[in-house]
């Protein structure tokens, strides 16, 4: 393995995760453990071998661990260590930098992806007497956002929100971020709380 050959905690934090798609592999996981194929659909722009390559250095640096689920399951998921979920701040901290910069890239977003999108613009004084869930159905995907005395949360695989929201990332995006109306075949449930919810996100100013 590489490393900066720094004794600084940075340098030294980043012989661990700062070679590229690093980071965005916790964040991937930060929700709860994937497969490779969950993996590699959540990050089409890394390469199999890439990816490969990663998830070995993060499991040989304690970050993630590989685990084989019980029948009938039975396939092997990667999930974050405790080591590992402890970087959870560092990626929302990312991605609240980031946010401010301009978007460059027509890629696909990955729910995760959309989902710390949310999670680092979630507005407390715009949630203030506000409780609500809202599910979002993303594709096959299935997310409770559930706002609750001023704090976001997610939970990957639930249901039985106040509203549902039927839709993919982009257009959940399209919705939260650049003022897109949500239309009547994409909410189901309490119209109210799903149009209150997509306004809990302001987008941050553009950095100079």
């Amino acid at each position: 393995m590489r490393t900066y050959d720094d004794p600084c905690g940075v340098a030294r934090a980043l012989d661990h995760v700062g070679e590229r798609w690093a980071l965005l592999i916790v964040r991937e996981l930060l929700l709860g453990p994937k497969r490779f194929t969950d993996l590699r659909a959540g990050l089409p722009g890394a390469s199999q071998n890439v990816l490969s390559q990663r998830l070995r250095e993060l499991e040989e640096s304690g970050v993630l661990r590989r685990r084989k689920l019980p029948p009938p399951a039975a396939s092997r998921v990667y999930e974050l260590t405790e080591r590992g979920s402890e970087l959870e701040p560092v990626v929302l901290a990312l991605a609240q930098w980031g946010s401010r910069m301009p978007l460059t890239s027509t890629g696909p977003l990955s729910v995760d992806a959309l989902l710390y999108a949310l999670k680092s613009t979630f507005d407390p004084g715009a949630a203030d007497g506000f409780e609500g869930s809202v599910e979002l159905r993303l594709g096959e995907e299935s997310i409770l956002a559930t706002v609750s005395a001023g704090q976001l949360t997610f939970a990957r695989d639930g249901a039985g929100g106040d509203a549902v929201l039927r839709a993919d990332a982009e257009t959940i995006r399209s919705v939260v971020f650049a003022g897109r109306n949500l239309e009547e075949s994409e909410v189901e449930g309490d119209r109210q709380v799903a149009e209150r919810f997509v306004t809990l996100f302001p987008r941050p100013p553009m950095s100079p």
